[in-house]
Formats: structure tokens, sequence, C-alpha cells
């Protein structure tokens, strides 16, 4: 099943396994933080992941809801660690995986079909002075190589139908890139969320979620912090990352 450097690895609180190889792609806290952050409906509906990477939200919401996971994903040996992690946890009749480019997204996925949309894209431009990874799989992954912030925001508004909801999670950097992009294609920015490395530090990571044709609304949540002062996860990202306490 593991292939050259790959490994197993658990993920805790939903009591999942997932594939990941240091050489190619391992999931970061963003995706994990993303995931938690989303609506997802309970029952029923369509739910699209895209830049899926090795399927690391689909799996963490597919312990939330009964609908049907679509994760999009361009690189193939990720799409592949993807489908043998969701086999191995005997997902196969709930997620399933797109081989694809978001760019390309008309010939992927139905229109205004889906229910929620939630992204982790490449966060970083392309920039002459910009020093990307060498390693090809990581660099797809982190900059705008094969596709960029408005790409994606535009694929998110193309499959989501009237209503909606898509989330992102980006760098605070780009906050004003992303509302106004989401704004564009008729994504309405309805929530905020600022995640830190711990109190008295810079804002590293945002959580933005929008509704498809909403009404202007924006609530702007409490802060996340991630590290308390003894620099340990704080109860909020343990409890993310482990589960609760029984």
């Amino acid at each position: 099943m593991l292939k050259a450097d790959e490994r197993l690895d658990y993920l805790l609180a939903e009591d999942l396994r997932i594939i990941q190889s240091p050489s190619v792609f391992s999931f970061s806290l963003d995706a994990v933080l993303l995931a938690n952050f989303s609506y997802v409906p309970f029952q029923r509906g369509k739910i699209v992941d895209l830049c899926s990477g090795n399927g690391i939200i689909p799996l963490l919401l597919s312990v939330r809801t009964k609908a049907e996971i679509t994760g999009v994903e361009i690189q193939e040996r990720l799409v592949d660690m993807a489908e043998r992690s969701i086999h191995y946890n005997q997902l196969n009749h709930k997620i399933k995986m797109v081989l694809g480019d978001v760019k390309e997204i008309k010939g992927l996925l139905d229109h205004s079909k889906y229910d929620v949309v939630t992204c982790n894209p490449p966060y970083f431009t392309t920039t002459p002075g910009n020093k990307k990874n060498m390693n090809e799989h990581y660099a797809i992954a982190r900059h705008e190589l094969l596709c960029t912030l408005e790409d994606v925001v535009k694929a998110a508004s193309f499959v989501l139908k009237q209503g909606g909801k898509a989330s992102f999670v980006h760098r605070p950097g780009r906050l004003m890139d992303l509302l106004s992009l989401m704004r564009k294609y008729r994504l309405e920015p309805k929530r905020l969320r600022f995640v830190y490395p711990k109190e008295g530090k810079e804002a590293h990571t945002i959580l933005v979620e929008g509704i498809k044709d909403g009404k202007p609304d924006l609530k702007v949540l409490s802060p996340l912090y991630v590290y308390n002062e003894k620099n340990e996860y704080t109860k909020e990202v343990h409890e993310i990352l482990y589960g609760k306490e029984q």
C-alpha cells in the first residue's frame, strides 16, 4: 500500500489514517483549521474541496457529514495518495477524487450543483523575487505556478449553488485580494477569523467564508491562538487536533 518514503499518519481527533510523504506532500495545520472552520451539511448535500492535495480536508470533513465529498487535485501522485487513504479508511462510498485543473473546472464538475466549497490554495505569487521550493510537488502546492487565487475563487463560484458557502484559508497579506475576488465572483464574505501563533504576535493565517449571492454583512470572529505562553497548543487547537477529552 505504501510507496517509497510514504508513511501512514494518524488523524487522532477523527480516528482516521492518511498517507503522507516528506518528499511529496504533508498537510499543514492550515488544512486542519480550514476543515474545522468550514460549515458542512450534516445529512445530505455535495461538497467540493479544491486544490485537495493528499485528500486531508475531505478526510477531516467526512466524520462531520453524510454528504458526498469530491476532491479536485492537479497532481497525479497526490490523487493516488488520496485515493489509497480513502480506500484504507473505507470511505469510497463518501469521498471521490478528481484529477484535474481548477482552471478547467467547467469540464470537471457541474455548474451550480454544490452546497459547500473548501480550498487551501497556493499562497505565494510567482514574482521574480520569490524563492520557490525546489521540490516540484511542494512548489506547485505552495506557489501560484499552475493556478492563481483568482482561478480558485472563480472555480468555487462556478460550482456553488446560490446560497452555497465557500471557505478559504490564506495569509493575511492577501486578505484584500481574497475579499475583492470573492465579491467579484459573487461570494459575499460573511465570516472572517484571524489565526495568531500566540498572543502578542501578528496574525499569520486568515480563515474566510463567503455565501454565493449573500447580502453584505461580514462578521469578524474571535481570534484563534495556536500556542499559549508555555508554547503548548491552546485548548481550542488541542481539541481540534486531538479531540475533546471524554
